[in-house]
């Protein structure tokens, strides 16, 4: 029987799809019976979220095993990969622009239900000059740093791809820490009107988006430290910029209509 060579990736049975759909039932379960005061609620949300972090990290350990060590993403399956991030990405803008579209269609006509202007009667809203300006020269600055740190790979340059790439995770974190700040201190909450709920959905979604990018990020800077990219093979570090530079450009919409266009 002759054997035949591809440059296809036939991935061998795991368990931790099984495992991820059952530990998002947990987690979405729970949060639902947590914010509703049911019994074993919270022991519900803790585990789902637990479960939802281990197979993260030993999924994802499996799939840097295929492609460092085991050779397994030859250019055809980075090529699909490329293609599946490209369609995850295309979904969160759909994601981002629900936010934006619920903002626009209660911000460009008031109901009278809010004193039939924007920012409804009693909302103070936050100044876009004080902390979004600098959260918005923090992103910029990642931005560029991100891309220092991928021009750096690619030339073979490895301690500037490191220093890029540390100074990226380093203003993600930054960015993080002044937005919840900035959350402290606002004088309204989710609870205050259409404008708190569109305002926290939206800012809050793209935090989360930024930890999460953060963390990506994060990985690949051990991955980097550990030899795991080459010249030509560090897709993982690609997928993860330009999950950055979307988040970027998110924000520079969130700055400028929800901050600076929605608080005037």
């Amino acid at each position: 029987m002759t054997k035949t060579y591809h440059t296809y990736h036939l991935v061998d049975a795991s368990p931790w799809p099984f495992l991820g759909s059952s530990a998002a039932l947990s987690l979405t379960a729970g949060a639902v019976m947590y914010f509703h005061g049911y019994i074993l609620g919270e022991l519900a949300l803790i585990s789902g979220l637990l479960l939802v972090i281990f197979t993260m990290i030993v999924w994802w350990r499996d799939i840097i095993r295929e492609g460092t060590y085991q050779g397994h993403h030859t250019e055809v399956v980075q090529q699909g990969l490329r293609y599946g991030v490209i369609l995850f990405i295309v979904s969160e803008v759909m994601f981002f622009f629900s936010f934006f579209w619920a903002f626009f269609h209660s911000s460009l006509a008031p109901t009278i239900e809010i004193g039939s202007v924007w920012p409804p009667v009693g909302i103070e809203a936050l100044n876009p000059w004080t902390v979004p300006l600098l959260n918005t020269a923090l992103l910029l600055s990642s931005g560029a740093t991100v891309t220092w740190a991928h021009h750096a790979i690619v030339a073979g340059q490895r301690r500037e791809a490191i220093m890029g790439l540390t100074l990226t995770v380093s203003l993600g974190i930054i960015f993080t820490a002044l937005q919840g700040l900035e959350y402290y201190e606002a004088p309204f909450t989710f609870a205050d009107s259409v404008y708190g709920s569109t305002f926290y959905l939206a800012t809050g979604f793209h935090g989360l988006h930024v930890i999460i990018g953060t963390v990506f990020l994060a990985v690949c800077l051990v991955r980097l430290t550990h030899h795991h990219f080459t010249k030509q093979h560090h897709f993982g570090f690609e997928a993860a910029a330009w999950y950055w530079h979307f988040v970027d450009v998110v924000w520079l919409f969130l700055f400028v209509t929800i901050y600076y266009w929605g608080g005037n």
